[in-house]
């Protein structure tokens, strides 16, 4: 009785041993065939400015609002373009009555000019009046354009949907043109920036599938956010691995660097986040 049990133990024993094996094996095939890489979040971001100087006269958002394209995210104290705006038009009217006028007496002397009924100097009178107010009047209806232009440049859009992540200035603030008021971050394209060792290289092709993985967790499911990507970038250039890499066997190694593009972005996704990248080599499919 005491034998079959300890040949019942030791079969036991080599049961458990050889699923272990098996699994270890399986795991070991499929890391064999599977890249698995260490990166950060990479979000596009823009520093919005006025093109024209002037006075702070309101500030529409706040840091972490979401905006859509188009929408209108501050204001300038536009008093001061609108008057350049009204004088220049002024000035076109009031150029644009020489300039008709002159253009009148040319042609109602031209016929006079051909039979020389009036003399040279009138005739080259007429026609050098004409021109230089005509020239006068095209260069101010130029300085309309512009002031036009200056005075729509009083207010700053969004050029493409985001998230606001640095409110720079306030109202009341005197800002040059160009200055930042705020720092956009794009809500796409978001990608994940890697770095692959040249052996590695070349089993990565462009457009390859692959799963990117973030540390934060789903509450609903209890499991890693994960995300489909693809392959969209492989630089051409080696490089020296950056300190940010968090390998430490490639740390001192030449690598190349790779952009996995997400295809479905959320507002989960942020700049810097750490990610693991893992992409099936056997599975050739493409983008």
């Amino acid at each position: 009785m005491k034998k079959l049990i300890i040949i019942g133990i030791v079969a036991a024993i080599i049961s458990v041993v050889a699923i272990i094996i098996l699994f270890v094996k399986k795991e070991f095939s499929k890391n064999k065939h599977e890249l698995t890489l260490f990166g950060n979040i990479e979000i596009r971001q823009v520093d919005l400015g006025f093109r024209v100087a002037g006075r702070v006269k309101e500030m529409y958002f706040e840091e972490g609002d979401f905006v859509k394209a188009g929408q209108l995210l501050a204001l300038l104290d536009d008093a001061p373009h609108t008057a350049i705006r009204d004088r220049n038009t002024a000035q076109v009217e009031r150029d644009r009555a020489v300039y008709f006028d002159a253009k009148s007496q040319y042609d109602r002397n031209t016929p006079l000019c051909a039979d020389e009924t009036v003399s040279q100097q009138e005739c080259t009178t007429f026609l050098n009046t004409k021109d230089q107010t005509k020239g006068a009047y095209e260069a101010s209806q130029a300085a309309l354009r512009e002031a036009e232009t200056d005075l729509k440049d009083t207010r700053i859009f969004s050029p493409s949907d985001g998230i606001i992540t640095t409110r720079i200035q306030e109202p009341g603030a005197i800002v040059s043109n160009g200055q930042p008021v705020y720092t956009l971050s794009k809500t796409t394209p978001v990608w994940v920036r890697a770095f692959v060792s040249e052996p590695d290289l070349a089993n990565i092709k462009y457009g390859m599938k692959a799963h990117v993985l973030t540390d934060t967790i789903n509450p609903k499911t209890q499991q890693r956010r994960e995300y489909t990507g693809w392959v969209g970038y492989i630089s051409p250039v080696a490089e020296f691995t950056p300190k940010t890499v968090q390998t430490e066997e490639l740390r001192t190694d030449l690598v190349y660097r790779i952009r996995v593009y997400i295809y479905e972005t959320d507002a989960f996704l942020r700049q810097g986040m750490p990610t693991t990248v893992k992409i099936d080599l056997l599975n050739s499919e493409v983008r």
